[in-house]
């Protein structure tokens, strides 16, 4: 008696975990992609709703959209839960593909101001006299070596 309540515990188990794997977690999954792309509605993006009206997006809430529809191009607000799918994006470049390309590109030098322009010139100043002072030291290094080289020439003639 004591295996056959075992074995009934371990059937029901097994059989909510198989409904949650086949119909709970792919809707879950589904429920997430239709968020995402609702979110993701951007100006400019045409749009059909659960009742079938296609249109465009002019404007942009929160929680609703202002749609552009017709010829005559009338306007009417909407939840962004009606909206059924996507038919076409705007122009636009997503911001999360514009930071991952960003990402790869090289960094490029930003704009500077007035206060870093300052900074960067005093730093090009020293860095100028450094230069200076290590090629006025090459300098006398080259004429000494000249002067041993013409020394060791005299000597062997």
């Amino acid at each position: 008696m004591n295996n056959q309540l075992v074995f009934q515990g371990v059937i029901l188990v097994a059989f909510v975990a198989i409904m949650y794997f086949l119909l709970i977690k792919p809707q879950k999954k589904k429920e997430k992609e239709i968020d995402d792309m609702r979110n993701s509605i951007q100006v400019g993006d045409e749009v059909v709703t659960i009742g079938g009206i296609c249109g465009k997006v002019v404007k942009t809430k929160d929680d609703t959209l202002i749609l552009q529809v017709g010829a005559d191009k009338t306007k009417f607000e909407l939840k962004r839960w009606a909206v059924s799918s996507i038919e076409k994006k705007s122009g636009r470049i997503d911001r999360e593909k514009l930071k991952e390309e960003e990402e790869k590109k090289p960094n490029k030098p930003k704009r500077i101001g007035r206060k870093d322009t300052e900074s960067l010139e005093g730093q090009l100043a020293e860095a100028k006299e450094e230069l200076k002072a290590e090629a006025n030291t090459a300098a006398v290094e080259a004429a000494i070596a000249v002067e041993h080289a013409e020394a060791e020439v005299e000597e062997v003639l």
